[in-house]
């Protein structure tokens, strides 16, 4: 029979306890009516804002308090609820778990167990729990854009100095940014010397990463002749193809591309042939091109 070693006293040492593994979720939002949505308003969208639906026994617990998904709110905080019931959820966080769709659920309901007003406390690490499946009547989100961050207050908030100020701090880091109708969760925007486009493919990685290295196989990688494409990165289980363009034209210029290349990605998705030389070649290239997003 085994002894369990004592300690200086002869008491019997307690068994070590093992450490808590981080989970991380590489696809959170997977499920949702609109993943890649979800995605670009997290990872790269300055300002936008979209309802949400509380499910039916939410609604039954707490009321049928508005709630607003927000790319990022004041001081990056989780969730703020207001004096009127109206609850603010913000995507962009400073302190976030592995898994951002538990982290955001987790939110919201500290948000609704909030006096309105108050400010709302969030754990860091809120462990196991419902995610947002489990707290929202899921659908396709209804975006706003917004040219500031002026969304954060109420109509009839006070706006003294310090709250001016800050308003215009927020808003002075804003790059000019416009939802494309060419493809869902496509954007362009404008930095200080050029522009781009960013579009969230909705497919299985490996599946958008061959129709990818066959486009560029084929010369066909770009949006027109004064384009570039950057390269790409992932973001929650999904790709992200970025070109680089010129500053001047506005946004409407690239409706028209945008839509011709997807109508050419998707002719190359489909084509499930495995990839020839050059598109082996073309693949290591893009892989060499490729970033990270957590």
């Amino acid at each position: 029979m085994s002894k369990r070693r004592k300690n200086n006293r002869g008491a019997e040492a307690a068994p070590k306890r093992q450490k808590v593994r981080d989970i991380f979720v590489p696809r959170p939002f997977e499920g949702l009516a609109d993943e890649v949505e979800w995605i670009a308003l997290r990872e790269f969208v300055p300002a936008a804002s979209a309802p949400l639906a509380l499910r039916p026994e939410l609604i039954e617990e707490y009321g049928d308090r508005p709630v607003t998904l927000a790319t990022v709110l004041p001081m990056a905080s989780p969730a703020v609820a207001r004096d009127d019931g109206r609850i603010l959820l913000g995507l962009q966080r400073h302190v976030q778990s592995g898994d951002a769709s538990r982290d955001l659920a987790e939110a919201l309901l500290c948000a609704l167990r909030t006096t309105p007003g108050q400010p709302v406390s969030v754990p860091a690490l809120p462990g196991e729990g419902p995610r947002l499946p489990d707290v929202l009547a899921d659908g396709p989100l209804d975006i706003t854009m917004h040219d500031g961050f002026e969304f954060w207050l109420a109509e009839d908030a006070p706006r003294d100095g310090n709250v001016q100020a800050s308003l215009e701090r927020a808003n002075a880091s804003i790059f000019p940014t416009v939802k494309l109708a060419a493809a869902r969760a496509a954007y362009w925007v404008r930095v200080p010397d050029k522009a781009h486009v960013r579009w969230v493919l909705p497919d299985d990685e490996d599946d958008a990463l061959d129709a990818l290295s066959r486009l560029a196989a084929a010369g066909e990688l770009t949006l027109a002749e004064d384009t570039r494409f950057a390269g790409m990165f992932r973001a929650h289980g999904r790709l992200v193809p970025v070109w680089d363009l010129p500053a001047e034209p506005t946004a409407e210029r690239w409706e028209a591309p945008v839509t011709e290349f997807a109508k050419r990605y998707a002719t190359a998705l489909a084509d499930d042939a495995p990839l020839d030389a050059a598109g082996r070649r073309a693949k290591q290239g893009l892989l060499g091109r490729q970033l990270t997003l957590r």
